[in-house]
């Protein structure tokens, strides 16, 4: 195990900056996931700290040494790739030794190895197969056992389940979960898939446009977005957003579709200061309700339904704005409806820059 550090970390490729002072903390045993949209930057990340590409400014650090400068090698670091990156010509064995060879290790111990990830793994069938003959399932599996097999101090995944179907990626994420906590090492994990990374990590950390956006757990990230882009980013289905509402003038409600949502009490929040001002109103839509007629429920007007068993998402338009509703799948959806938002669960965000308020 070993922690993971970074200061200030810069990559540029030419003109284009990808990541702008990346300040990264992962402690020793824990598994980090690195989540955000395509582009924003986080396999970049990711390969700077594998060695595969060198940082324009910044520095890394493991277990408090500065591995900047060290080739991929030297920073033993096991690295899952999406491609699976699997030999070809060589069995699902000899994939599995050939690190292990390089390195000069002895025959007895790389046969040990081999023999305890394949029975780990499910692969005592497959080991004198070629990967030709494998699913992309088994594939992904070789390639986390050539990483697990080398023990290495940090294991770094990139956007492992990419190529899988839907029903493969869980078992394999479960399977990548189970694996981390039985050999208790650093992880750290890219994807743009929030489920994967609501579902995996212990440290959730939001990119965009080469900048953490917030580090939390994955609770932490949900309940308590610091913006509009984490609040929109992270959860399923993503936060609707009504702009242009206005707090009321004691601070004491917002105007939501011409209706008057009452704020609750709020640790940090003085409605003095948001008394008049124009927000962005935020409610995930699981927080949600059909109700009859109130004065503090806003008109919907669903327009396509998604079943999705004993759920249906409604999307539809609050207004002017578009939106989706979750809800129970017995629930009749007329036309128009009304829809009752939790108070606490109700979000403003700062109409120009996107902050969460407080």
């Amino acid at each position: 195990m070993v922690n993971v550090e970074t200061q200030g970390l810069r990559k540029s490729f030419g003109d284009t900056e990808v990541l702008k002072g990346i300040d990264l903390r992962v402690p020793e045993g824990s598994f980090a996931v690195l989540v955000g949209p395509s582009g924003c930057g986080k396999s970049t990340l990711l390969r700077l700290l594998a060695g595969l590409e060198q940082a324009t400014e910044g520095t890394i650090l493991f277990g408090g040494e500065d591995v900047t400068a060290y080739a991929p090698k030297d920073r033993d670091v096991a690295m899952v790739f999406q491609s699976y990156a699997l030999y070809p010509h060589m069995t699902v064995r000899d994939n599995l030794a050939f690190g292990l060879k390089l390195r000069k290790t002895a025959a007895d111990i790389i046969d040990a190895r081999v023999t305890e990830a394949a029975a780990v793994l499910g692969l005592e069938p497959l080991l004198e197969r070629f990967p030709r003959a494998l699913s992309g399932g088994q594939r992904q599996r070789v390639a986390m056992g050539r990483a697990i097999v080398r023990r290495s101090k940090l294991f770094l995944f990139d956007e492992p389940l990419s190529n899988l179907d839907p029903a493969l990626r869980t078992q394999v994420r479960v399977d990548i979960r189970k694996q981390h906590d039985r050999l208790g090492a650093t992880s750290i994990y890219v994807t743009h898939d929030q489920v994967e990374a609501m579902t995996l990590a212990d440290l959730l950390f939001v990119l965009s446009e080469g900048e953490v956006q917030q580090v939390g757990s994955p609770l932490e990230v949900y309940e308590d977005p610091a913006n509009r882009f984490v609040a929109g980013f992270v959860g399923s289905p993503a936060m609707n957003f009504i702009d242009g509402c206005r707090v009321s003038a004691d601070g004491a409600a917002v105007l939501v579709a011409e209706r008057r949502l009452p704020l609750p009490p709020s640790e940090g929040r003085e409605p003095s200061k948001l008394a008049g001002r124009e927000v962005c109103v935020g409610v995930r839509p699981h927080d949600m309700s059909i109700v009859e007629a109130s004065a503090h429920a806003i008109p919907f007007t669903p327009s396509i339904l998604e079943t999705l068993g004993p759920e249906v998402h409604a999307h539809g338009t609050f207004g002017a704005h578009e939106g989706v509703v979750a809800v129970s799948a017995d629930l009749p959806l007329a036309r128009g409806v009304m829809v009752h938002v939790r108070p606490t669960r109700l979000y403003l965000f700062d109409q120009a820059t996107g902050a969460t308020l407080r």
